[in-house]
């Protein structure tokens, strides 16, 4: 009797350790260890504005822009290079949560005139978002891409894109951080995906390294 219960306290270790592990990821992990899962979500365009841009359809860019931005980022790694930004040996993508969001985007509410509208999402804003995608079962560190506005001014664009760091197990948002940066390129596809890998170089040539040494020790 008394060995049955000592080895199933040792089970019950075993299988405590194993959970703890599994729901441990904490921001620490991103910047500490190279080998650290991280998936990449894609981009969620669910609040996203198109501002001052009225001759577009809003229909299209729901149904196909929005995705083929979200394809390219994907299928041309060595320009949007996530693994370097993020000094990981690998990084996984899965887009399908944030596809299945993107399309139930209410088109009427993509294009605005408000210029405010390209400053107006909060952490708490994102934290709604990241609750509503549909991620379960996944574990490790969630990489995601929030489109807040895209913005013509004086026939110049740019754009505020949110890179938000999920634990995937608990929901967790372990970092949000607002980023603007100038769009450049041809047409509405490459023109704004300009801006996602605008905001990549910036982790990688420095934000990550503030990161690090915020939250790595």
């Amino acid at each position: 009797m008394k060995r049955t219960i000592q080895h199933f306290l040792f089970s019950a270790l075993i299988v405590c350790g194993f959970s703890f592990t599994a729901i441990s990821q904490t921001l620490k992990d991103v910047f500490t260890h190279s080998e650290t899962n991280m998936v990449y979500l894609g981009v969620d365009f669910t609040q996203a504005r198109l501002i001052n841009v009225p001759s577009s359809d809003p229909i299209d860019i729901r149904n196909r822009l929005y995705n083929s931005i979200n394809d390219l980022v994907v299928n041309e790694p060595k320009k949007y290079d996530l693994a370097r930004a993020f000094h990981k040996s690998n990084m996984n993508s899965d887009l399908s949560a944030v596809r299945a969001r993107n399309s139930k985007i209410n088109a009427e509410e993509i294009v605005s005139s408000n210029t405010e509208d390209c400053n107006r999402l909060t952490e708490s804003d994102i934290k709604s978002i990241v609750k509503g995608l549909s991620i379960s079962g996944k574990k490790g560190i969630g990489l995601l891409f929030v489109m807040e506005g895209m913005k013509k001014s004086d026939k110049t664009g740019y754009a505020s894109v949110w890179t938000v760091l999920i634990d995937l197990q608990s929901k967790k948002v372990l970092l949000a951080e607002r980023f603007e940066n100038k769009a450049t390129g041809m047409g509405f596809r490459n023109y704004w995906a300009s801006t996602i890998k605008a905001t990549i170089d910036d982790i990688e040539k420095g934000k990550y390294k503030e990161w690090k040494d915020k939250h790595g020790s």
